[in-house]
């Protein structure tokens, strides 16, 4: 009996205050955690769009056309009979990186005749461990290509697109970190006066699409077409995630009738 009044006293106060006990909106939290959450939000937010211009650099010109086309994410997966990546890359978001502009002909003269480890240990090596091997290496960048070695060096002469194991470690590292974002971007636009259908399906896309995305990098290697689902999957993801983020940081701080404690 006890125990009944003083949850009743609460659920009292906790209308009294405008608090509803199953649910809360952003009218309920203070402006100390509305400045937190869009801290945090406008952070993500930047990060995302630091993380396109870095994929945008990574694959563009790997066709060797200026600018990045659905080309370039078939050769980055797939592989070309006419690309290779370190081909692409030497030509394109590498070449400023090299000490001399000879070793570029150096390199794809190498990779045109076959990529062979002998000529790789007199010519090739130095080059890379001088000019290349300060970001290409497993414990500097474990996402980048591996230089420090011919097996590693290989992988991306040839025109055998991304190597499996390539392809997992990314994928981890990926799902890991996105499924975070995710789920704390989420957790905050559960906060918004919306229709609960609305915020349901709002919440599982992004992870749907990421799902998608990663499983499309696998079946590119394979099937080029699906470089088309890497594209529309990973676009997906961040126009949902954008828009949970918008709207979040809307009903925070614009929204009528919101109050601020």
């Amino acid at each position: 009996m006890g125990e009944t009044n003083y949850r009743s006293g609460i659920d009292r106060r906790s209308e009294a205050y405008g608090h509803n006990t199953a649910y809360r909106r952003f009218r309920h939290i203070s402006v100390s955690e509305r400045i937190l959450n869009t801290a945090f939000l406008l952070t993500i937010a930047i990060g995302y769009m630091v993380a396109l211009a870095n994929m945008y650099y990574t694959h563009q010109s790997r066709d060797g056309i200026a600018g990045l086309s659905i080309d370039d994410v078939i050769i980055a997966y797939h592989g070309s009979d006419d690309q290779t990546r370190l081909g692409a890359a030497i030509k394109g978001i590498m070449e400023p990186n090299l000490k001399y502009k000879s070793d570029k002909d150096i390199i794809l003269k190498w990779i045109q005749n076959g990529a062979k480890e002998p000529e790789y240990n007199d010519h090739i090596a130095p080059i890379l461990n001088r000019d290349c091997i300060i970001c290409h290496a497993p414990a500097i960048n474990p996402s980048l290509p591996d230089l420090t070695h011919y097996s590693g060096v290989a992988e991306v002469a040839h025109a055998s697109g991304a190597s499996l194991p390539f392809l997992i470690r990314i994928s981890h590292i990926h799902l890991f970190g996105m499924a975070f974002l995710l789920f704390f971007i989420g957790k905050t636009f559960l906060l918004c006066d919306l229709n609960n259908i609305v915020k349901r399906v709002s919440i599982i896309i992004p992870f749907a699409a990421m799902l998608l995305d990663v499983l499309s990098w696998f079946l590119t290697k394979s099937f080029p077409a699906f470089a088309y689902v890497v594209v529309a999957s990973g676009a997906l993801m961040g126009i949902s995630m954008g828009m949970q983020i918008l709207v979040s940081i809307y009903q925070m701080w614009f929204y009528p009738g919101n109050k601020f404690r």
